[in-house]
């Protein structure tokens, strides 16, 4: 899965509210109907470039079955960068959707 990709299906799980690793690939996993998956090797260093970036910030809390997990939560950058990626996207769809009527 590409870094774009990957940085919507991240920013977009947290765009609903904080959460755990394991609670994001739950997410995206169960909204894609489980046609997408995310593997630990690429989300964990995704969701530290994203922090790295600004875009979200990590504090450990203690989850429902009372382990200690690092949550993560959009900042105000991370909601203006999800609006510009779902752009993009809208607008690479549309385009595609041109292409494929017309080729």
């Amino acid at each position: 899965m590409s870094h774009p990709t990957l940085e919507l299906l991240i920013l977009k799980t947290l765009g609903r509210g904080a959460n755990h690793g394991f609670g994001i690939t739950l997410h995206i996993q169960e909204a894609s109907g489980g046609m997408l998956g995310v593997e630990e090797g690429s989300l964990y260093p995704a969701l530290h470039r994203l922090e790295k970036n600004g875009w979200l910030k990590g504090e450990w809390r203690v989850t429902e079955n009372a382990r200690r997990a690092r949550y993560y939560l959009l900042t105000t950058a991370g909601q203006d960068r999800l609006k510009e990626i779902e752009q993009s996207w809208a607008d690479l769809h549309r385009g595609m959707a041109r292409f494929l009527r017309t080729a």
